[in-house]
């Protein structure tokens, strides 16, 4: 019998090309081609007088300047909203090069395309623009006091309000023993992936057809919207996602415009063309996330249950809203994490800010959604004197409540918030055996006694994952018996090429060795939908699933026909198909696969075997009714609603008494992704997102001026945690309550590790100094400010909020 693939740790097959330098990146293609330079906005809030481009014109190896002046029709239209919602009452898009007005440091003028990007740089240099200045609102409370507003059609800088609940829970508040309020904060970051935004195209003027090569999250939207806006059907554009150095949700907007402006430029002037983002770039043009202020009221009973809770929060979006709400519709969702509570009310307000435009970066709103829960179950522990385990593990929504319906609430698919299975408490416990809860009062006695201040956090979260609408698989078996296998989402290095191997060894039988998987290649797999959300396992792992056991069946029909019995009486093990019992009675996959093509034409000696004149009964024909030439199997996995992963992370710090460096001595996380495809991938995904996290939560912030410049636009500046800032060692315990929802028990993995991450180390630093911490990230000199305060007997706060 064939080994079982799946829950196997098998060693990716895809890292080898990588990590020897065979990747091909978009910078690495059809070289030769014309670059792309962009002028981008040095002001944040301004409109546009004049642009001169005199000097640029008769400069030798400039082939075109473009400005807004020069876009028609749906190019010279705003760029698409690309999530409407109906509490998105004011959503404001940009033009693929800025109409009349700039408003953020780094929106698109004007672009050049020369012979190579040395010559388009310098005459981007060579442009003069003139301004007329206007006052920039930036940093939320700036949004929220509206003196100044950044689109002047939008009052109060208010994109959306949204407000959703369950229960009363001011009434609730009001009658709890206990009530808390709490105002805390989490401050801009980004993604920063080690590639950069890229994209190539070429025009075939014979064909009329469109190629484009692009680093993106979602193929199939850039060809969509290149197909849109320059006029084209949609199955005259092909759009081929490369290798992709990094993406963590900054690549899922499409389309930017260097997406559009590239193919635009490439059929105008018949040539390829080529726009690779530098670093300045990424950080001034490219997507942030993470910023927002909230406010939180909740009422808690002697136990410490939560009653009722009023969660108020403002979202910073940026100077526009392409990805619409999701960000903080997940975050006024996923706020609820494992617990039950009675009563909720959430409203927030998403705000406009003359800065970078905000949408999904790993975790998506969640880590400030768990933070702001977990924050509140440390204060109730505190104010009670409780074990903080026991106040979250009294909360908790227990195993025989599945599936756990939190009131009348919708999740960010628009579905209802329902949760299909997980076990919270069994969750705790391996956490805090785990991370040595138990045995850490010891721990600190010993630590104290040497003149050391050490900490343990904890905080838990559930993950919506496996959003719709939809993936597809297409498996083919060759008849070399070699299985091609596709699907539409696109792959950032997570491992697809293996784990959808594994899924297709299993259900189809063939050798591991024998798989091989294509993402992201509209020429393959035109319908899909992305890469995003923790979905790809869930998603176009389930459609895989059901794609290869289709391809299964019409195999063992085939078989049982050539071989003359039942098809019960067969089985598939390493690409064989034989029967039950009499492993000598057997046919290849690759031989079904020349069968099942009738052919007038023998053009190999395989294909002999194939053709009419051999195969087939004379009263049918060739091929039956309801059936196609080929070994394949087709289809598509379409979900009711999300599927809920969950976990619980906790961590030991060491905080230094003199210069307030935070030290990690140890961390610890318990996760349950229902079916484990691969735990080595699963583990390899914790380890990445761990890092994110610990930069989140100690290193990583955007630093804005009050005029909207962007202060560490650099890896010099801006801080992320190197090799030797990250946990040395993570310890990983899993835990499978398989999803019912699809055909595998799959939920998502991809951002398990950095969404928990700022909450526990928040919960590990105020629990190593006594200090309140009410706002991420906390830097070595923040904390060492605190303790002054504290130690002058002010607030024991950070700037800007209270407890």
């Amino acid at each position: 019998m064939t080994t079982k693939s799946i829950g196997e740790p098998i060693a990716r097959v895809e890292d080898a090309r990588l990590v020897t330098g065979q990747g091909r990146y978009s910078d690495d293609l059809m070289p030769g081609a014309l670059e792309m330079a962009v002028l981008r906005s040095p002001h944040a809030h301004a409109r546009i007088v004049d642009i001169d481009l005199e000097p640029v014109l008769d400069l030798p190896g400039v082939h075109a300047v473009y400005t807004y002046e020069d876009l028609t029709g749906p190019m010279a239209e705003p760029l698409p909203l690309l999530i409407p919602h109906p509490t998105l009452t004011h959503g404001r898009t940009q033009y693929a090069l800025a109409k009349d007005e700039v408003n953020y440091v780094g929106e698109a003028i004007a672009v050049v395309v020369a012979d190579d990007r040395y010559i388009a740089e310098d005459a981007v240099g060579r442009i003069t623009v003139q301004y007329d200045f206007l006052p920039p609102v930036v940093g939320i409370t700036n949004a929220r006091a509206a003196e100044r507003l950044v689109h002047d059609d939008v009052p109060g800088n208010v994109a959306a309000r949204m407000e959703q609940g369950f229960g009363d829970a001011a009434a609730a508040i009001a009658k709890a023993p206990h009530t808390l309020v709490l105002d805390i904060e989490v401050e801009r970051s980004a993604a920063t992936p080690m590639e950069g935004r890229g994209t190539v195209a070429r025009w075939d003027r014979d064909l009329g057809r469109m190629s484009v090569w692009s680093s993106t999250q979602t193929s199939t939207g850039v060809r969509a919207a290149i197909a849109s806006k320059l006029g084209l059907d949609l199955g005259q554009v092909d759009l081929v996602t490369p290798d992709v150095g990094g993406g963590f949700g900054v690549k899922i907007v499409h389309p930017w415009p260097e997406e559009l402006l590239v193919p635009f430029a490439a059929r105008a002037l018949g040539r390829p063309v080529k726009f690779i983002e530098d670093r300045r770039e990424h950080f001034i043009s490219s997507a942030h996330e993470r910023g927002q202020q909230q406010h939180i009221e909740v009422g808690f009973d002697d136990d410490g249950r939560v009653l009722g809770v009023d969660f108020q929060f403002w979202h910073d979006h940026g100077a526009y809203t392409p990805y619409g709400l999701i960000v903080p519709i997940i975050t006024s969702t996923q706020f609820l994490g494992p617990y039950k509570i009675p009563n909720y009310h959430v409203v927030f307000e998403s705000l406009y800010t003359n800065t970078v435009i905000v949408t999904p970066y790993r975790g998506a709103g969640r880590p400030q959604a768990v933070y702001a829960m977990e924050r509140m179950l440390d204060a109730i522990a505190a104010h009670l004197g409780l074990d903080r385990t026991l106040v979250r593990e009294r909360n908790f929504i227990q195993p025989d409540e599945f599936p756990y319906a939190h009131g009348e609430m919708s999740f960010q698919d628009g579905r209802p918030l329902i949760y299909d299975s997980g076990n919270y408490p069994e969750l705790m416990q391996k956490a805090k055996d785990l991370v040595g809860w138990e045995d850490f009062e010891r721990f600190r006695d010993e630590a104290r006694a040497e003149g050391r201040k050490v900490g343990i956090g904890i905080a838990c979260y559930v993950e919506g994952t496996g959003v719709g609408p939809y993936e597809g698989g297409h498996v083919t078996i060759e008849t070399s018996g070699k299985v091609k296998v596709s699907t539409g989402l696109t792959t950032q290095g997570q491992g697809h090429q293996t784990a959808f191997a594994q899924i297709v060894a299993d259900e189809l039988g063939a050798r591991f060795e024998d798989i091989e998987v294509v993402t992201g290649d509209t020429r393959r797999s035109p319908y899909s939908v992305g890469t995003f959300a923790s979905r790809a396992a869930v998603m176009s792992g389930s459609a895989i699933a059901l794609a290869a056991r289709k391809a299964k069946e019409k195999a063992l029909r085939l078989a049982a026909q050539a071989l003359e019995v039942d098809e019960s009486d067969l089985e598939i093990s390493d690409g064989v198909v034989s029967v039950k019992g009499a492993p000598g009675t057997a046919i290849d996959l690759g031989t079904l696969a020349v069968l099942s093509n009738p052919l007038r034409y023998a053009f190999d000696e395989a294909s002999k075997a194939a053709t009419q004149f051999v195969v087939g009964d004379p009263g049918k024909p060739p091929v039956a009714e309801g059936e196609e030439p080929g070994l394949e199997g087709k289809d598509f996995y379409s979900p009711m609603r999300s599927t809920f992963a969950s976990g619980i992370h906790a961590v030991i710090v060491e905080t230094d008494p003199d210069t307030a460096e935070i030290e990690i001595l140890k961390y610890a996380v318990v996760h349950d992704c229902g079916t484990l495809i691969n735990p080595r991938i699963v583990e390899g995904q914790i380890h990445g997102g761990v890092a994110q996290g610990v930069g989140g939560a100690l290193y990583e912030r955007m630093e804005y001026d009050e005029s909207g410049q962007l202060l560490n636009a650099s890896f010099m500046d801006f801080l992320i945690p190197y090799v030797t800032e990250i946990p040395k060692k993570i310890d990983i315990d899993h835990q499978v309550t398989p999803s019912p929802l699809n055909p595998l028990g799959i939920k998502g993995a991809g951002e398990a590790g950095v969404i928990p991450t700022a909450a526990a180390f928040a919960s590990a630093i105020e629990d190593a100094e006594g200090i309140t911490i009410t706002s991420m990230p906390i830097s070595p000199s923040q904390l060492f400010d605190l303790r002054l305060q504290a130690a002058a007997g002010g607030a024991t706060n950070q700037e800007g909020a209270s407890s």
